[in-house]
């Protein structure tokens, strides 16, 4: 049972305590999440990937991760954007990723809308809504880290004036974790960046 605090991992360095229930999961805090994510198709990529992981385990996402770039054609916004309705069909039948309907024609609808945008956009209105990190306090346990803040409210409104789709202020603020725009590695941990 832990407090919310870092736990100590099978090395011995201290993580968030979430992220020690699989190797799968070590490797992702170790390695992406929280790191910095920049690019419109990488950023799209974590962008859909949120969206699919709405109501489920973020590990289900992460293990189908691969199903879903080859599907989704690596998350490439041009190529997806011209995906026909026989993709879609495809996409619906395809066991390597959620066949959930709405989420893949929002993820179809989102690639078609951000097709249309200057190179550098997304990046730029995602990167915008980065908080001031001297302002915010590491974490010291989960019960310190919010499912939704101000500046994620801001950015799924922004999102959605635009036209973009399954993107909630508690998805931004995934996405603003796992794309390093925030910094929610508990103080102890041992991915915190200075």
């Amino acid at each position: 049972m832990t407090d919310g605090a870092a736990l100590v991992g099978p090395d011995g360095a201290p993580r968030c305590p979430w992220a020690l229930s699989t190797e799968d999961y070590i490797a992702y805090h170790d390695q992406e999440w929280g790191r910095p994510v920049r690019g419109d198709d990488a950023l799209f990529e974590r962008l859909s990937l949120e969206a699919f992981q709405s109501g489920l385990s973020w590990i289900t996402i992460l293990r189908r991760r691969p199903g879903f770039r080859t599907a989704f054609a690596g998350f490439r916004i041009a190529a997806v954007a011209e995906f026909t309705d026989a993709d879609r069909e495809r996409l619906l039948a395809d066991a390597g990723i959620i066949r959930n309907r709405a989420k893949i024609d929002a993820t179809l609808a989102n690639a078609r809308l951000l097709a249309g945008w200057a190179p550098g956009d997304l990046d730029a209105l995602i990167w915008s809504h980065a908080p001031d990190r001297a302002g915010r306090p590491a974490p010291r346990t989960l019960a310190d880290v919010p499912a939704v803040t101000p500046e994620s409210t801001a950015l799924s409104r922004a999102l959605k004036k635009q036209g973009l789709r399954f993107v909630g202020p508690t998805t931004a603020y995934a996405l603003m974790q796992a794309c390093g725009l925030v910094d929610d590695h508990l103080e102890d941990c041992v991915a915190r960046r200075p």
